[in-house]
């Protein structure tokens, strides 16, 4: 384990073996400057790890923490491996390429390697709330596994979030926006969780795709349907759902840095 300290913040990295992904996993957690009080800290995990140096995350928490406008937070960020086409997913299905095979071998790891070792090893997390977060592809692997684990995660982040995720190609003559994209139709056959909280963000830029021609960009509409499943399951948006979209935001890690303040500071606002 190295350690690195900059600004208050300290930034320890780490290389956890995984049975169920057969591979070492990176580490980078970033460990609050002061803790709570109460003795209980709040952690965020974070997938694309590896990008948080060029989003900035260390230089954004020392801010942060200065203006006292977020409270402590462990944030563990995720490096990804050579095959984040597949690790990154939903656990219910592949999509209709085949991507995202491992998606269940993933949640494995968060659940049986990386949880037990993070509290085994910061105490201060084992009461804290736990929240789920990721850019694009990341993003709808934070949302599936905070979905199908409830009990243990509680905010999901989901920046351009990759929820075009389908069992049928879009040009096939009977792709059906309802019954194939895979993350809508789990929310819409699933159930309200109590507790649970949602931040989406989307860039105006975030792609020129435009499937249904009605002159919005298909990652804000995924977005806004996904949403729309959301509540009507009995989310209410502005407490229990955040939407931040970036007329200029595009769908790049300079986008995902520019919106993580406003993420954290809605997820985690000064006591």
């Amino acid at each position: 384990m190295d350690t690195a300290i900059s600004n208050g913040v300290t930034v320890e990295t780490i290389a956890l073996p995984s049975d169920a992904l057969e591979r070492t996993v990176k580490l980078n957690i970033y460990l609050p400057p002061v803790t709570s009080p109460q003795g209980t800290v709040p952690v965020l995990f974070l997938n694309d790890g590896q990008d948080m140096e060029a989003i900035g995350l260390e230089t954004i928490l020392n801010k942060l923490y200065e203006a006292n406008v977020i409270r402590p937070v462990i944030i563990v960020a995720i490096h990804c491996g050579e095959d984040r086409i597949n690790e990154y997913g939903m656990i219910s299905s592949p999509d209709f390429k085949g991507r995202g095979s491992k998606a269940p071998q993933y949640q494995q790891f968060i659940l049986e390697d990386l949880l037990p070792y993070c509290c085994g090893h910061y105490p201060m997390m084992i009461r804290g709330e736990k929240a789920f977060a990721g850019f694009s592809l990341g993003a709808l692997s934070a949302l599936d596994i905070v979905w199908n684990n409830p009990r243990v995660f509680s905010l999901a982040g989901v920046f351009s979030g990759s929820l075009w995720w389908r069992s049928k190609d879009k040009s096939d003559r009977d792709y059906n926006e309802r019954r194939d994209r895979l993350m809508h139709r789990q929310i819409r056959e699933g159930v309200y969780h109590p507790g649970q909280k949602f931040f989406f963000e989307v860039g105006a830029q975030d792609e020129k795709e435009d499937r249904n021609r009605n002159g919005v960009i298909d990652t804000i509409d995924d977005t806004i349907d996904l949403m729309r499943e959301l509540l009507h399951k009995g989310y209410l948006e502005g407490k229990d759902m955040k939407y931040l979209q970036l007329p200029d935001g595009k769908h790049d890690v300079e986008t995902w840095g520019k919106a993580m303040p406003a993420f954290l500071k809605w997820a985690y606002p000064a006591i």
